[in-house]
């Protein structure tokens, strides 16, 4: 009824006035006068219908009609109407330029496909995964693009359950997890993920079991095959048995050894092990680590100790002994008798490095940036003859990546080698007096060595 009160009324009020002019002017009058109220409603809704239809053509450019009566009405409520739709076109803008920006900083690819396999959309990722480019390929066929059998196979099979791990098709560096996701009415989302980080640990990890089973099978084996030797020859003579006795015992040390690092290595890995600094002496260190070399060596190699700054360091007395510990072994393990080895501490661009200097066999260079891995060795038999267990190194490059600092390896084959351990200027402090920081000495077993 909120409607058709005034036009109703406008009618009435018409009506009354023609039927005024009827009974006093004549029917003539009456007609003359509806037929211009007729004309005159004509022309105003031409008018008003001429506005509304300009205004809707260009919305943005022209103004909103004004008008009374009825038409004000509509025209009230279509600019009404017209806001919430500029309001809810501009939540909707918002939002798809929201999911888009999000979508451009997923680090996976992201690719919408349509129901005919055609690329609808890309993100910017899968330029650098997947070599597709959002501009250039929209409305071509992916399997045009990316022509792999096994991705093919992937897109028949469409079982939205299952994962293709492959290489990159741009990059075969890259391992590549695929997996199609339903998106919206007949299309699909593919998404790919970088998982060259997730592989490689479990390479790592399998290389892990496989080296750890290496180490200790030959060492099992041994006391294994002198045990039953012992049990089914009791009367073998006592020199003879204490040989094999002596051999049972290296390989048990070694066993020892073996898991005296590991369980190191897990213990600087884990999360609740924190690092507790405190000042060092390294001055005080490097003298203790100058007489473990001399005691190692028994007199075969010439040992030099270099200190040329006074510095001291705040870290893990501990780990940074035991980190600087591993160097030195290694010097003397792989460094011939009558060679010459070489213990310095001094300063350098505002860093502090303590480096182990030896004139043993030098290393490649392409071994070098292995060092570090567990267990790598670039002579296995050499390294298993001098007892190392090939995670020295290892531990040495945890310490030093908890403590902020790295390590530096310089080597020329037939020359010799020069590990350093460089420190940040952030870890270095002035010399304490002796009673702030002592050195703990070192344990009666030999250094883990890589």
């Amino acid at each position: 009824m909120g409607f058709w009160w005034r036009p109703l009324s406008v009618l009435a009020s018409v009506l009354v006035v023609a039927l005024i002019l009827w009974a006093g002017s004549g029917w003539v009058a009456a007609l003359a006068f509806l037929a211009g109220i007729q004309a005159f409603v004509m022309l105003r809704r031409l008018w008003q219908e001429y506005r509304l239809s300009r205004w809707l053509e260009n919305p943005d450019e022209v103004e909103p009609p004004d008008a009374t009566g009825t038409w004000g009405d509509i025209f009230y409520r279509l600019q009404k109407l017209q806001r919430r739709q500029k309001a809810s076109r501009g939540q909707l803008t918002s939002a798809l330029e929201q999911f888009e920006h999000a979508a451009m900083a997923v680090p996976d690819a992201m690719v919408i496909l349509n129901g005919n396999e055609q690329i609808d959309w890309c993100n910017p990722a899968s330029r650098k995964y997947m070599g597709l480019d959002c501009e250039r390929d929209r409305g071509q066929f992916v399997r045009y693009l990316l022509r792999q059998t096994h991705f093919l196979d992937f897109l028949d099979a469409a079982d939205y359950s299952r994962r293709l791990v492959c290489k990159s098709p741009i990059n075969r560096e890259i391992t590549l997890s695929l997996q199609l996701v339903p998106f919206g009415e007949g299309k699909k989302l593919l998404v790919a993920r970088d998982i060259t980080d997730l592989e490689r640990v479990d390479a790592m990890r399998r290389d892990f079991i496989a080296n750890v089973s290496h180490e200790l099978r030959t060492p099992l084996t041994v006391v294994g095959g002198f045990v039953e030797t012992l049990a089914d020859a009791p009367d073998l003579p006592v020199s003879e048995s204490r040989r094999y006795f002596d051999l049972m015992l290296d390989h048990t040390r070694r066993m020892q050894h073996l898991l005296d690092d590991l369980l190191t290595l897990s213990r600087l890995e884990s999360a609740d092990h924190t690092l507790k600094d405190e000042p060092v002496n390294v001055p005080g260190l490097a003298q203790a680590l100058k007489a473990e070399a001399e005691s190692l060596s028994r007199g075969q190699h010439r040992v030099k100790l270099e200190i040329d700054t006074s510095a001291w360091l705040i870290g893990n007395l501990q780990e940074i002994r035991s980190a600087l510990g591993n160097l030195v072994s290694n010097a003397v393990r792989y460094t011939p008798a009558g060679g010459e080895i070489t213990l310095a501490w001094r300063e350098h661009n505002g860093e502090s490095l303590f480096s182990v200097t030896d004139t043993g066999e030098g290393i490649a260079a392409e071994h070098i940036p292995r060092l570090t891995e567990r267990f790598y060795r670039v002579d296995r038999s050499r390294s298993r003859e001098t007892g190392g267990t090939g995670l020295g190194l290892a531990i040495v490059k945890h310490v030093l990546t908890r403590h902020g600092a790295r390590l530096d390896i310089q080597s020329t084959p037939g020359k010799g080698s020069t590990f350093s351990a460089v420190f940040p200027a952030q870890r270095v402090q002035q010399p304490h007096a002796p009673e702030s920081g002592t050195v703990i000495p070192f344990p009666e077993r030999e250094q883990a060595a890589g």
